[in-house]
């Protein structure tokens, strides 16, 4: 017999982890939200102990935990539930590593179980703007993009020639991680991160909490709309793009050249879409959350950034992967 062409037969256990993946997150993220590790903290102490601080129903909070002993998270000895060394470090309030970002992971089980609506009719339901929605949902928002970014500065800086630059225009800024990475990277550099109004107060806080605040200025406004300023040697643009309609990133684009000095250059990072759109996974993915979390944002393949810099008077433009899955476009005028 020629085994060869005997295909081998399928199996449904990949459907089956897809599908009950959300058995091991909402665990993690209901725990995170009562903040069940933070009351836990170093300590061993009964589910009945939990349950009467955080002011849950004991039996339920007893299930809980025991599934987050199953998951790796707690461990239980003679009726006693601890930490384990994972949980301590990076999911108490107050440790260095705190994942405090997690907040923002809740906000998006919310948004993504409205998937299928959204399918159904194209538009995000129920959903208030960005700056309309709060600092229970912008706070957890920012810490999850400062952790992500302080992670990711250092190599996306690297990457980047930072020769005759010595101001930067950090465009949807954030925390201002990127703006402060710019700054220690070359001496006499300045850097001013542009946001929305409710953003820069926490911005503020993150630049002086590291020390940046002499070498890191801000400024309010609506990037579509609002003067970006002038003079720049390099503008900056992280996680922006995918948050707009293509015509908007047409005009943010061609507004950040105009705030260019001639030779100047124009950095986005973003996850980008291959030209079929299929892939990658974590393009893809995104493109869901932006579905789900915005009116019109989406993530964009490779040669519709080309085109916008085109446009917007770019000589040459070059792309440089990073490690961690996103992209650099880079214009120079």
């Amino acid at each position: 017999m020629n085994f060869a062409h005997i295909t081998p037969s399928l199996s449904p256990k990949p459907i089956m982890e897809m599908a009950t993946a959300f058995q091991r997150s909402r665990p993690l993220l209901t725990a995170f939200e009562l903040g069940l590790f933070t009351a836990l903290n170093a300590e061993a102490r009964t589910s009945e102990d939990i349950a009467e601080a955080l002011d849950t129903e004991p039996r339920a909070t007893d299930r809980l935990m025991n599934a987050l002993v199953g998951l790796g998270l707690l461990e239980k000895h003679e009726g006693r539930f601890r930490n384990t060394p994972l949980a301590q470090a990076y999911l108490v309030k107050g440790q260095p590593d705190y994942m405090g970002g997690l907040g923002h992971t809740n906000h998006l089980w919310d948004t993504w179980s409205r998937m299928t609506e959204v399918v159904r009719t194209g538009h995000p339901t129920g959903l208030p703007e960005i700056n309309e929605r709060g600092d229970d949902w912008l706070r957890p928002f920012i810490a999850a993009m400062h952790s992500r970014a302080r992670q990711t500065a250092g190599e996306v800086i690297r990457a980047l020639d930072l020769d005759g630059v010595d101001r930067v225009l950090d465009i949807g800024g954030g925390s201002g991680a990127y703006a402060m990475e710019f700054v220690r990277a070359r001496r006499g550099v300045s850097a001013v991160v542009f946001d929305l109004p409710n953003v820069v107060p926490l911005a503020r806080m993150y630049i002086a909490r590291d020390g940046c605040a002499a070498e890191v200025t801000t400024t309010t406004g609506d990037y579509l709309t609002a003067p970006l300023g002038e003079g720049f040697d390099l503008v900056f643009m992280s996680a922006v793009i995918h948050s707009n309609a293509a015509d908007d990133n047409r005009l943010l684009i061609r507004k950040a050249a105009q705030a260019l000095n001639p030779g100047g250059q124009l950095v986005v990072q973003d996850f980008l879409m291959s030209e079929a759109r299929d892939g990658p996974l974590m393009a893809a993915l995104f493109a869901l959350n932006m579905l789900v979390g915005t009116p019109e944002g989406d993530t964009y393949t490779e040669s519709e950034v080309r085109s916008w810099m085109t446009e917007a008077g770019c000589r040459s433009v070059e792309r440089k992967d990073t490690t961690f899955g996103t992209s650099l476009v880079i214009g120079r005028l």
